[in-house]
């Protein structure tokens, strides 16, 4: 229309403005936005494994759920560990999923670990997850004697899954509706939207 127009980032002019990079590559958003996001879906894997498993919940509905750094089932069956550390013999750089399920009873473990990707992503970030656990894994079961997996949740920015995702989600204790999960995630993108283009 012969106007001319800046089409870079109106916040960090350096690349241009478009959708994708507001919603999942802006650094400065990556600070606080895309991790409120992040945790918000995470709390509610959290809320639904302490339901399923017999943890003492404080909230009736997943949104209200602050999940505290260690929680046990009563009985201690089963412990479930939230952005905790994992001490083990060697040095493992990733040594810290967001949430760590560990049944007693079965002799199973589970490493969690959630991300809001951009949609073209989701599958890449999910083999990354499965990748950055490995030595993990292999020394969990080492050390703890238990059958461990890594499950990656990896939702897209505004909702998209991969093929795998409900094969995944299905392994987690509790009732994780998918659609729910990326309900969650989609507001969390609207949220970070209306903050920057209002």
């Amino acid at each position: 229309m012969n106007t001319e127009t800046d089409s870079k980032c109106i916040l960090c002019q350096q690349f241009d403005e478009t959708i994708d990079h507001i919603i999942s590559v802006y650094p400065i958003l990556a600070k606080e936005q895309y991790i409120k996001r992040h945790d918000s879906v995470c709390a509610q894997l959290h809320f639904n494994i302490c339901k399923e498993t017999g943890v003492q919940l404080h909230k009736k509905y997943g949104y209200e759920h602050v999940p505290k750094s260690l929680e046990t089932s009563q009985g201690g069956k089963v412990t479930i560990l939230w952005n905790q550390e994992v001490q083990t013999d060697r040095t493992i750089p990733n040594n810290k999923p967001h949430i760590i399920t560990r049944d007693n009873e079965k002799g199973t473990c589970m490493l969690i670990d959630d991300s809001i990707s951009g949609d073209r992503n989701v599958i890449k970030k999910e083999a990354d997850k499965i990748l950055k656990y490995r030595d993990l894994k292999i020394e969990i079961q080492r050390m703890w004697n238990v059958k461990t997996k890594v499950i990656p949740v990896i939702i897209g920015a505004t909702g998209t899954i991969s093929k795998s995702f409900r094969k995944y989600v299905s392994n987690i204790p509790g009732k994780c509706e998918v659609k729910e999960l990326q309900k969650t995630a989609i507001l969390g993108t609207a949220h970070i939207l209306r903050k920057v283009l209002m």
